[in-house]
């Protein structure tokens, strides 16, 4: 079996995630007529990818990886920690939780690893919080897909999801959304190299006006997304 595929399921648009949810600020550019076409959109996208996502949960990846590596768990369950507390919109900080606990029950489902077993039961021990960077970087490593490649398919998969998100609230075209994914190989692939020369003390260095939009999602007056 071609391990590298097994991950890249975790990527596809329809597993079950719940990202169709979250907007993670974006709804609140739209409602602002900051968003409203495909090139406004690419340029959130670009921002969010590399002044968030970047140093936030692409960061997280890479420091997991690396503890993994050293059979470090408790640095596994610290930067779980810190990618909880670090997120300070609750509606971005709530979604992401409930994104993370629904890919660990699936992806323990599908893997039955135990990595994956002992973190769900710290969540139900109130031992540890849930986020999606978690799972999907214990899954990474446990089917020995290399640290860079883990990385850049964990962007490629908050990529897809936001894509797929601007399609249904901008909206664009399916067509155009594709497109966007397409164009956007390029940009993630540099994100990737740009977090593999990070360390932790970059770690939640983020943009403010993308937190700020994402904190004031909750008073949009119209919305489709829970952040």
């Amino acid at each position: 079996m071609n391990n590298t595929l097994s991950l890249f399921q975790l990527c596809d648009s329809t597993f079950p995630n719940g990202s169709f949810s979250q907007s993670f600020g974006l709804e609140t550019y739209i409602q602002k007529d900051l968003v409203y076409d495909a090139e406004s959109f690419l340029k959130w996208l670009k921002a969010y990818v590399n002044e968030q996502l970047a140093y936030a949960d692409g960061l997280g990846v890479k420091l997991i990886y690396e503890a993994l590596e050293e059979g470090d768990l408790e640095k596994v369950w610290e930067i779980d920690h810190l990618l909880k507390i670090q997120n300070l919109a609750r509606e971005s900080r709530e979604g992401t939780q409930r994104m993370g606990e629904s890919m660990l029950n699936i992806a323990e489902a599908i893997y039955g690893f135990e990595h994956l077993t002992s973190y769900r039961e710290r969540i139900g021990e109130k031992k540890s919080f849930g986020h999606p960077a978690v799972v999907f970087t214990i899954a990474g490593y446990e089917l020995q897909v290399d640290k860079e490649t883990t990385i850049l398919y964990y962007l490629y998969s908050t990529m897809i999801g936001l894509v797929q998100n601007a399609v249904r609230a901008i909206p664009l075209g399916q067509t155009t959304g594709q497109k966007i994914v397409y164009q956007f190989q390029k940009d993630l692939q540099r994100a990737r190299d740009k977090i593999m020369n990070l360390d932790e003390a970059d770690f939640g260095v983020v943009s403010p006006g993308l937190e700020l939009g994402q904190m004031q999602h909750e008073r949009v007056k119209i919305r489709i997304f829970s952040s």
